[in-house]
């Protein structure tokens, strides 16, 4: 059992690594896309159907670059398409969900103290509200109230922030944070998948057949687009979260949410306009600022971190509890690395607990028990530097301990 313990280790690195490469080719385009749209220049020389033009340099070399509208007088013979990235990007998202969160649901994904749920209910609810929030946006696009771009961006932003809500009343904090990533990353990536890409391919089919294309295609497309564009940095904002306890361990961890949702407006709002050249509009960064401060606020007042409440223990947890070893490995946790993993850290200039994580009670060295044998056990990388001195007879015991829990929970089986 603890070889598979390693192995998932493992497919939870190379998963998250993947997912980093893909995200950077899809952000890297999608940014350098809208910043090319933004600073396109009309001038009388462009062909026919040409809609502005631009001139780069970059890598030693000039680049002169020309948007068609709706399209050329004819097909080009080749044809650049941009649409695995943002695919490549959703697929390792969904599995590193799958790996960490779903192979995990009793310790990442489900908070006893929030919400009483069985794996298979809170795997259900995580895949039905990825599908029904795709479904809800696309509705709102198609409806009356998509022909007006900002109404309804403001309607998407009432339900990005009931849905940060939500999350938090159903699943753990982290959790919740990286669900309403996933959440707006599974909108950015359907809009590719289903709009953008099958609308670019009427055009270039209408293009091969001889017809005129309709405009209406790139319209749409333009609007799913510049969704994106503003839901990018608030998804990673989200993703990246899960280090941070502070951003989703608090009990104010959706307003939070909302306020993030914001600053990705103002940030993107500074970057469109600048590239547009439409001047520079500074106070969007001091509205940036202010939010921020607002969100450092509010992550420790009150100073009562959520998911602190007494819960009973799972099956899993009972049984690292009840192992043989478990007496001395608690022995070595809480004199090796409870100083700083404590509800009020001892050791000095740490005011909180390494990611919310704590060793105070069997219940809580019992939920981190994965965690202690990989980092502690099986690797050193905990605690930092070895700054507590913790020797190899102690990791010994760590591994000892989480070796033989995991032993016999297997052949209980």
């Amino acid at each position: 059992m603890y070889e598979y313990a390693i192995a998932w280790e493992w497919l939870s690195f190379a998963a998250r690594w993947l997912h980093v490469i893909t995200a950077i080719a899809w952000i890297g385009s999608s940014f350098y896309f809208i910043a090319l749209d933004l600073g396109l220049v009309k001038r009388p020389h462009l062909p026919p159907g040409a809609y502005g033009e631009e001139w780069q340099v970059h890598g030693g070399g000039f680049y002169h670059i020309q948007k068609y509208l709706v399209a050329p007088a004819q097909m080009p013979e080749h044809l650049t398409w941009f649409k695995w990235e943002s695919y490549a990007t959703w697929m390792s998202g969904f599995l590193m969900l799958a790996i960490v969160y779903y192979g995990g649901a009793d310790l990442f994904l489900i908070d006893h103290s929030v919400l009483e749920l069985q794996p298979w209910q809170a795997i259900c609810l995580s895949l039905a509200s990825l599908s029904v929030g795709w479904l809800i946006y696309d509705q709102l696009c198609k409806s009356p109230i998509g022909n007006n771009t900002w109404g309804l961006m403001a309607l998407l932003y009432v339900v990005l922030v009931a849905m940060a809500w939500g999350y938090t009343q159903v699943f753990t904090g982290r959790a919740a944070f990286l669900h309403l990533g996933a959440f707006t990353a599974t909108i950015m990536s359907a809009n590719v998948f289903f709009i953008i890409i099958p609308n670019q391919k009427i055009v270039v089919a209408d293009l091969i057949a001889g017809r005129t294309p309709d405009p209406k295609y790139g319209r749409i497309a333009k609007q799913r687009s510049l969704h994106n564009n503003y839901l990018t940095l608030p998804v990673i904002f989200f993703m990246l979260s899960n280090h941070y306890p502070l951003a989703f361990g608090t009990e104010f961890n959706w307003v939070i949410a909302a306020l993030v949702f914001l600053m990705g407006v103002t940030i993107r709002h500074w970057f469109n306009t600048t590239h547009a050249r439409k001047g520079k509009p500074t106070w969007t960064w001091l509205v940036t600022v202010i939010l921020f401060i607002l969100i450092m606020w509010l992550s420790t007042v009150p100073k009562v971190l959520t998911g602190e409440k007494t819960a009973s223990l799972s099956p899993i947890q009972q049984r690292f509890v009840a192992d043989a070893h478990f007496g001395a490995a608690r022995d070595v946790v809480q004199g090796r690395c409870a100083m700083c993993h404590a509800a009020e850290p001892a050791w000095d200039g740490i005011t909180f607990p390494p990611k919310n994580v704590k060793f105070e009670t069997d219940a809580e060295i019992a939920k981190h028990a994965h965690e202690i044998y990989v980092q502690a056990g099986r690797s050193h990388a905990m605690p930092p530097g070895n700054i507590t001195a913790i020797t190899p007879e102690e990791r010994k015991l760590l591994t000892a301990w989480y070796e033989s829990a995991t032993s016999s929970a297997g052949a209980s089986r």
